[in-house]
């Protein structure tokens, strides 16, 4: 983009923004409609901006028109269902969507670890004798840990699981985001876990009951942990390489889009949660179980790449507290 040459096809309709946006007297309603157009046209022109040419003064300068226009547009209003819905439609799948490569290398990177751990433990006798008695291996396999999953009523149980992942999710986020280490560190005591009980299982030569068990929760639940994990590091790294960005601005751009996140994995690990509860222990074919919860799964990256890819072609920036970036079509006056 050749800021200079935008800024002269565009300057002129930013000043009647302003000026429409900040009008004291009430519009006509060909004024309201162009308004709306202008803010739109607007806010498209922002997010062009911060994708293509992020000049400090020119972000600064349209996003204070976006927030006028906004305001005199819809008016000042508090939280609502629209909010509410604007969220779960657009905000929280662009914000998935656009830290995909963070969250999928952390998904990848786990599931190395996990498999390489297990893959060591499961064929040396003598790592298993140090981790494990020979009575302690046998309970495990035996009963330890599928009676985990059934050990207390599903409801008490699901309100047990969502809760302990959601706190296994905001250390993931949040240690992601204090400069990257602590929340590589959490992610690798994850990684360390699964596959020293995958490993266990397998040189028991359990490893039917291992993911027969976990797969059916399994993949909704370390899928939102990956996302965590993966939102917080890239969070962490606007601190070291902010890119084109200053760094306040890159940090509160990318806080933001990390706040939606945060905020929409506490209903996928509800949901997940639910599955571990109710499915993971009930009596269904192996085949069943991880049937529903490979659909669960698919449901949840289906709604975030069909929806967080069009949001992001559309100019959305996954903020929860910022909707300038949208050019929906806003309702007409007159």
């Amino acid at each position: 983009m050749e800021l200079d040459s935008f800024m002269a096809a565009h300057s002129a309709e930013w000043d009647r923004l302003g000026e429409l946006a900040t009008r004291r007297r009430r519009l006509s309603g060909s004024e309201a409609d162009e308004l709306v157009m202008l803010y739109q046209r607007t806010a498209t022109h922002l997010s062009m901006v911060q994708s293509a040419a992020p000049d400090p003064a020119l972000v600064s300068r349209l996003s204070s028109l976006v927030a006028t226009g906004r305001a005199a547009v819809t008016g000042a209003s508090g939280a609502s269902w629209d909010d509410v819905t604007h969220v779960v439609r657009r905000s929280f799948p662009v914000a998935v969507w656009r830290a995909r490569w963070w969250w999928i290398s952390v998904g990848a990177a786990t599931a190395l670890v996990a498999f390489t751990i297990g893959a060591w433990i499961s064929h040396n006798p003598d790592v298993v004798a140090t981790i494990s008695s020979p009575e302690g291996l046998k309970a495990l396999v035996d009963q330890d840990f599928a009676d985990y999953y059934s050990s207390n009523p599903a409801g008490s149980f699901a309100f047990k699981v969502w809760t302990n992942n959601a706190w296994v999710a905001t250390l993931a986020l949040v240690g992601g985001a204090l400069l990257c280490v602590p929340g590589i560190y959490i992610l690798w005591q994850n990684a360390l876990n699964l596959g020293l009980v995958g490993g266990l299982m397998a040189y028991s030569g359990r490893l039917d009951l291992f993911f027969g068990l976990i797969t059916p929760h399994g993949l909704l639940e370390l899928t939102a942990v990956f996302v965590a994990g993966g939102a917080g590091i890239r969070l962490g790294w606007q601190i070291v390489a902010p890119g084109p960005r200053p760094r306040s601005v890159a940090l509160a751009e990318e806080g933001r889009s990390t706040l939606t996140i945060a905020l929409g994995l506490v209903v996928v690990l509800l949901v997940s949660g639910v599955v571990e509860a109710f499915v993971t222990p009930s009596g269904l074919p192996t085949w069943a179980r991880i049937g529903i919860g490979a659909v669960v799964w698919i449901a949840f990256l289906s709604y975030v790449v069909v929806l967080g890819r069009r949001g992001v072609a559309e100019g959305d920036l996954g903020d929860v507290s910022d909707r300038a970036a949208i050019t929906e079509t806003l309702p007409y006056a007159g």
